[in-house]
């Protein structure tokens, strides 16, 4: 009797393993951009990006009063959004959340591009970057794409 109770508890749990690594797309999107959400304040999108916009439409005084507040509004914002939906993602609708205040994609300001981490660059031990900072078009790629 004992023991069909643990091989019960056994299939059980790895029925649910099996169901949550089956690799259904809402699930794994919901939870990759709750993680992604999470961590707004590790990344400052938001906040460089409302500074940016707030200086271009309404003058760099106001980009760092302005701009920063409603930055900081947004990131909270997307940080709470990001933990719902982490805490959430296994439960349909995998919808993303609250898009009349926030986008779907993460912001980042005009002047920065996401480009993918890694490459034989850093494991050989060689990574592009700024030579001379204050002098313009210093900044070099050894393997560019």
């Amino acid at each position: 009797m004992k023991h069909m109770r643990i091989s019960t508890v056994f299939s059980t749990a790895l029925a649910g393993i099996a169901l949550f690594a089956a690799g259904c797309a809402g699930p794994e999107q919901k939870l990759g951009r709750g993680i992604s959400n999470a961590t707004e304040f590790a990344r400052m999108g938001e906040m460089r990006s409302s500074m940016e916009t707030t200086c271009l439409w309404e003058g760099s005084d106001a980009s760092y009063t302005t701009g920063v507040v409603r930055g900081f509004n947004k990131s909270v914002a997307r940080t709470v959004v990001g933990a719902c939906e982490i805490a959430t993602f296994p439960v349909p609708s995998y919808d993303p959340m609250f898009t009349n205040y926030l986008s779907v994609k993460p912001r980042y300001p005009e002047s920065y591009r996401p480009r993918i981490l890694g490459g034989a660059d850093t494991n050989l031990g060689f990574a592009g970057g700024d030579i001379m900072p204050l002098v313009p078009g210093s900044r070099f790629y050894i393997f560019e794409e």
